[in-house]
């Protein structure tokens, strides 16, 4: 589990072809590495992957051809959101975040607002009913609150600070992004359903 709360930017380094998926070396920059070991889950870019080598500021996934099928931003170099997992008794600054991705949204504008930037994202059909006004949405890892939802679009607002210790900042128009559902949300249609 994690929270969506960043904690540092990471760089893809290189991605290795594997039988089905690819093996990514990661860059951590200034994520904190004393208690990782093989083994731990990593949130990289809103995708929960297993440290599978660890060397120095480097890490190791294994990233299989499903979740390279319904995520993106894994499958070349490049800027990551970085987040270890919780431990039991952690802070919970965001909300709950599993790293499992639900689906693929795209940029529709964003724009400044005051001090802060408006970002827009259409949401797959599938996954529109699950974002709420005011609740709770992951998108490349980091935990948003929505601000307004749409039939298949919705707006969340970004704090300076959001953009500077996360990749959002680069986002434009048409860039596409991984986006996880609340939890919740996700039990209560599972119960509800027939």
């Amino acid at each position: 589990m994690f929270t969506g709360i960043v904690q540092a930017i990471g760089t893809i380094e290189a991605v290795a072809p594997l039988a089905q998926g690819v093996r990514l070396t990661v860059d951590t920059g200034g994520l904190d590495l004393g208690n990782v070991a093989l083994g731990d889950s990593i949130c990289v870019q809103g995708c929960c992957l297993t440290v599978v080598a660890h060397a120095g500021s480097k890490l190791g996934f294994d990233v299989s051809r499903e979740t390279l099928d319904c995520s993106v931003g894994l499958e070349r170099p490049g800027n990551v959101n970085l987040e270890k997992s919780l431990a039991l008794g952690d802070k919970l600054g965001g909300h709950l975040v599993t790293g499992h991705v639900d689906g693929i949204g795209e940029v529709l504008s964003f724009e400044d607002a005051g001090e802060s930037k408006r970002l827009r994202l259409r949401v797959p059909r599938e996954l529109a009913r699950f974002v709420a006004r005011k609740g709770s949405i992951c998108v490349d890892g980091v935990s948003l609150t929505v601000n307004r939802v749409a039939a298949d679009d919705f707006e969340v607002n970004l704090i300076p600070h959001t953009l500077a210790v996360t990749t959002l900042s680069r986002l434009e128009t048409g860039a596409r992004v991984n986006l996880e559902i609340d939890l919740i949300a996700r039990y209560v249609e599972r119960m509800l359903a027939p």
